[in-house]
């Protein structure tokens, strides 16, 4: 059938029993293999707006060190994902938009009803509104990395904006004897959000031993491309302190802002992210939200367990047993090599009183509530051994 006959067919009411997923990330993924785990007939369609390949979004922080390239990380095409899941694919097809009222997705490729809808659109790594912006590299996804490949291999000079967990892993991963990484950020210590400066001095100072510059408590004013016709010859930056430094590469990892235009235009209720219920449901019946793009109980959730348990529990809602995300205390794990750090609970805030151990290796921290009672740890180096017990601790 052509697009115009696809495009003008009516939607018929097997098309109002469809599952429908928009985005082709970890999230989407994850709910499909639930969904078939529970009905293997179920009619599902993905549409995406790139090939739907499926990789290891994590091992993104890692490229250098491990030598990765974009075609060896896909572990399978997006094609050979839909024929192994038995679902429809609809590659290459940007959502031009949702009507509500009709239970319809709307795309280049035509017009799809859907019975129940859930968007998986993910997050956009953020850029700092700088003049220059644009010359920035993101690597929140394959494409991302796929198109910067080459100038990561060839770049001696790296900046890196951003000392969250991100940044710390990228940094680290690609300070080396060949490169010369150069870490950014407004905080006056790295992990700002996650942890007190007491407890992220260790990693502070393993990312100074690994040769890595850091450049704390500044921001960049601008970024001025060396040669405005070959982007590989680097850039000038400028920090908020006047200082310049020629860089081959500028990465930007400042954080995520999740995607919540189609759910906006959509009429849907959006804060930070698309808002929903308990049961992962947005402010329409028919339409559902996972993943970086979803506002959970007024947080965004951009981690990996959150998403796998959204997924198990959205599989059984859209099946026909409505099933909250309930979350037990979780492990975030900052994998910095030569100081890797986990944590749980609440680390941040005036009113905790901290017990540390600390030896020449590592470190395991406590923190305490008002009450006494133990609501959140950092553990670090080599005494990663003592999460657990403490996570089965943690009030649930």
């Amino acid at each position: 059938m052509d697009h115009a006959a696809i495009h003008n067919a009516s939607i018929d009411s097997a098309a109002k029993q469809e599952i429908v997923v928009i985005g082709s990330g970890f999230a989407a993924q994850q709910l499909i293999k639930n969904l078939r785990k529970l009905d293997a007939n179920k009619p599902i369609r993905l549409i995406t707006a790139d090939s739907g390949d499926e990789y290891n979004k994590p091992d993104l922080s890692h490229v250098v060190s491990r030598g990765s390239t974009a075609a060896a990380m896909r572990r399978q095409s997006g094609a050979e994902f839909a024929e192994q899941q038995r679902i429809t694919l609809q590659p290459h097809s940007p959502v031009l938009g949702i009507d509500a009222a009709r239970r319809t997705v709307l795309t280049a490729q035509g017009e799809f009803g859907y019975g129940q809808l859930v968007l998986a659109t993910g997050a956009t790594a953020v850029r700092p509104a700088v003049p220059g912006a644009e010359q920035l590299v993101t690597l929140n996804s394959l494409e991302e990395f796929a198109t910067a490949e080459e100038r990561i291999q060839r770049a001696r000079r790296i900046m890196v904006l951003g000392a969250g967990l991100i940044g710390c892993e990228l940094a680290m991963d690609m300070a080396s004897s060949e490169r010369q990484v150069t870490l950014v950020d407004l905080a006056s210590s790295p992990l700002s959000s996650l942890l007190p400066a007491m407890l992220s001095q260790p990693l502070h100072q393993a990312l100074l031993a690994q040769g890595v510059q850091l450049k704390l408590g500044q921001g960049i004013r601008d970024i001025a491309a060396l040669d405005s016709q070959r982007p590989e010859a680097g850039c000038r930056v400028t920090l908020s302190d006047g200082a310049q430094s020629e860089q081959d590469l500028v990465i930007s990892a400042i954080g995520l802002k999740p995607n919540v235009q189609l759910a906006q235009a959509a009429g849907l209720s959006v804060g930070r992210g698309i808002q929903v219920d308990a049961g992962l449901r947005s402010s329409d019946p028919y339409i559902y939200a996972l993943g970086d793009c979803a506002e959970w109980q007024g947080q965004l959730l951009p981690f990996l367990q959150p998403i796998l348990l959204g997924a198990n529990a959205l599989a059984k809602t859209l099946l026909g047993s409505p099933t909250a995300l309930t979350l037990p205390p979780m492990l975030v794990k900052v994998k910095t090599p030569l100081y890797p750090l986990q944590l749980a609970g609440r680390t941040r805030g005036e009113d905790l009183a901290w017990q540390c151990r600390w030896n020449q290796q590592g470190l395991v921290a406590e923190a305490r509530g008002e009450n006494g009672e133990l609501c959140g740890f950092v553990v670090g180096g080599d005494q990663m051994s003592a999460a657990f017990p403490l996570l089965r601790q943690l009030p649930r």
